[in-house]
């Protein structure tokens, strides 16, 4: 079989998670597909895949592998995009995700501009408050709040957030305005476990770290109804500054303790294409580093 050929099958066998769902992505038949993996892992002399009953695993060298091989289609796609004179017009679906809130606020507003842009590419938006695994679950963007381990993604920097503590006016002119964070004890506070999963905050003084341990009056998992739990008075919270960004400004909640914020986490937009990244994701690349640096909520 044509070694191009093989590298098509075997991307598609990782992005779809089997060989089923890769032969029903490239609408051939089951035993070519293993055929293809069989052949590709005997000309290499290394397994690709590890398979079991139930699914199929990337192998260290298949991690490599696969990553080298969506480089060269993506530089053998453009080619011929270059040649037929549609190297300027991006096409297909671009899969992305971003946490919940995130997603919402800012980044639909540049898929929205993108597709009118850009008519012949479609979007599959995944927003979610878990940590998305870009390669298993096909994502070509990806939007990441805090300090990003070592992997092999590429990553531009388009912001920072805080973690701050709000509420509204009402409640802190009957409850008071904490002082230090240890006066947090004598309050009512709203934990959105989508943030700070743990009931113990954490705070930061001339370089040093420390938590202070909370009993919650409310605990909730998404952070729209502690920012609306906090702006009905019911007590502190403590969510990213993005999030009530638009309730600060409109006066309907106020941050407090600003002198005790842990450091700012950086934003940044993650693709898995290098610098060889296809049209589709390099378009859309562009546009949401220009939209999102330029944000005032996010810098």
């Amino acid at each position: 079989m044509d070694k191009l050929q093989q590298m098509k099958i075997f991307v598609a066998v990782v992005d779809c998670n089997g060989f089923a769902g890769a032969a029903r992505k490239l609408k051939i038949s089951p035993p070519v597909v293993t055929r293809a993996i069989n052949e590709l892992e005997s000309e290499l002399d290394v397994r690709l895949l590890t398979r079991t009953t139930r699914v199929v695993l990337v192998t260290e060298p298949g991690m490599r592998y696969v990553e080298d091989c969506r480089r060269i289609l993506t530089e053998l796609s453009e080619a011929d995009q270059s040649v037929s004179g549609m190297h300027g017009a991006p096409r297909g679906r671009l899969s992305l995700t971003a946490p919940v809130l995130f997603g919402a606020l800012f980044v639909t507003p540049v898929v929205a501009e993108y597709l009118k842009r850009y008519p012949e590419v479609s979007a599959s938006c995944f927003f979610l408050d878990r940590l998305v695994n870009m390669m298993d679950e096909g994502m070509d963007v990806a939007v990441r709040i805090g300090d990003l381990p070592d992997s092999s993604m590429q990553a531009i920097r388009v912001g920072q957030v805080r973690r701050v503590i709000c509420a509204s006016p009402a409640y802190l002119k009957r409850r008071g305005t904490p002082k230090s964070p240890q006066d947090l004890l004598k309050h009512d506070v709203i934990n959105a476990s989508a943030v700070t999963a743990s009931s113990e905050w954490k705070f930061a003084d001339k370089g040093r770290s420390y938590g202070v341990k909370l009993s919650p009056r409310l605990t909730t998992t998404t952070n729209d109804s502690a920012i609306a739990a906090a702006m009905s008075g019911i007590g502190l919270t403590r969510l990213m500054s993005y999030q009530v960004a638009d309730s600060v400004s409109k006066g309907d909640l106020k941050i407090v303790l600003g002198d005790h914020e842990s450091p700012p986490l950086p934003i940044h937009v993650l693709h898995r294409e290098g610098r060889h990244a296809s049209n589709r994701v390099r378009s859309f690349l562009d546009l949401a580093i220009e939209r999102l640096r330029a944000n005032p909520a996010l810098n």
